[in-house]
């Protein structure tokens, strides 16, 4: 596909050169309560370091993570480390009560481990009741969310009930819901792209449970990764991802200089359940020199054909496009014989957890 131009990606973080040789990064991650508002009022959200969505960590294949985590909400918490292959380090993988005790308010723990064989995206997010509403970010090795008017309370009903989350009111792109929704406009997540250049787009559906399309207004989208693994490349107009995965697109700015929208819906499917039939909305914005000077407003964005909620057919044909980049030669003849052994954690967590 050329030489990339510019990296960027739906949680607009840009794409750095690092260097070759693995190193150990350190990190601080402090869990908090911070005040967001978003649909008109002010919410109580759980962040990390009080960023929404949290910090990116961008790593090289074969560093290692050091990530110290510092629990000052008053909710127990687990971080996951979404799609990494522990290798040996399965006590860092996260999920409470599964591979470690979550940590109490006040408390803090530091995950170690290192990323080898991955390359692309990747992310993070809190493994303890509905608290990845809020708490996540994303993971990049060489990484389209929803927000449930989520805040304390909810967080308290989800911890005395524990049900499904509600049905969400917004969904929202880096965090933001954008126009179709009220008190949203100003907001708006903007990406920005030259005419010839090509982008590299890295999108994560970081939605409690819902999977979600994502289109953009009169693009295609070249497929290139997916989950940390590059793939056969393929063209689409339409992408599909359920809760937790990322895929890698190139985009390419072929269009004449103009506004379009980037756009994400819900894909439902079960009869008679309740969800949220609302699209959220981003922009691709070609650089106006001239307007930009002028602090003028742009055109009116185009809007992409969308497919319906529920369209298994256009679900299926994305799937099924997905192919290895290279042939994997499979063995015929099994001549060695392995024996697995499974371990039980049988360590009890403190009580009152």
């Amino acid at each position: 596909m050329g030489i990339f131009n510019k990296f960027s990606f739906i949680f607009l973080v840009i794409f750095l050169a690092l260097s070759a040789n693995a190193e150990v990064q350190r990190h601080r991650f402090v869990i908090q309560a911070t005040k967001v508002k978003r649909l008109c009022k002010t919410h109580n959200i759980i962040t990390v370091n009080g960023m929404f969505p949290g910090p990116t960590l961008e790593i090289k294949n074969g560093d290692t993570l050091e990530v110290q985590v510092v629990n000052k909400a008053r909710y127990n918490v687990t971080i996951h480390w979404h799609g990494v292959r522990q290798m040996r380090t399965g006590w860092a993988d996260g999920p409470d009560f599964v591979t470690r005790c979550p940590i109490r308010p006040g408390g803090s723990c530091t995950y170690r481990f290192t990323v080898q064989g991955q390359e692309g995206t990747l992310w993070w997010h809190a493994h303890s009741s509905w608290l990845r509403a809020t708490v996540y970010g994303a993971l990049e090795s060489f990484s389209v969310t929803n927000t449930n008017d989520y805040d304390d309370q909810s967080e308290m009903e989800a911890t005395r009930t524990g049900a499904a989350p509600n049905v969400s009111d917004a969904y929202t792109i880096n965090a933001q819901s954008g126009d179709l929704y009220k008190c949203s406009s100003k907001e708006t997540t903007v990406v920005p792209i030259d005419s010839g250049e090509t982008n590299l787009l890295r999108v994560i559906n970081a939605a409690l449970n819902q999977p979600l399309f994502f289109k953009v207004a009169n693009h295609k989208l070249t497929v290139v990764g997916a989950d940390a693994s590059y793939t056969k490349p393929f063209t689409t107009s339409v992408l599909m991802l359920g809760p937790g995965q990322t895929t890698d697109v190139l985009i390419q700015g072929d269009q004449p200089p103009s506004r379009h929208y980037m756009a994400a819906r819900d894909y439902q499917r079960a009869q008679n359940a309740p969800f949220d039939n609302t699209a959220t909305t981003a922009i691709l914005e070609y650089k106006f020199a001239s307007c930009a000077a002028k602090k003028c407003n742009g055109p009116t964005p185009i809007m992409p054909s969308l497919p319906a909620y529920n369209d298994t057919n256009t679900v299926t044909a994305f799937s099924q496009s997905f192919r290895s980049r290279e042939k994997a030669e499979v063995p015929t003849d099994i001549d060695e014989s392995l024996f697995f052994t499974i371990g039980l954690e049988l360590n009890n967590c403190p009580p009152n957890l």
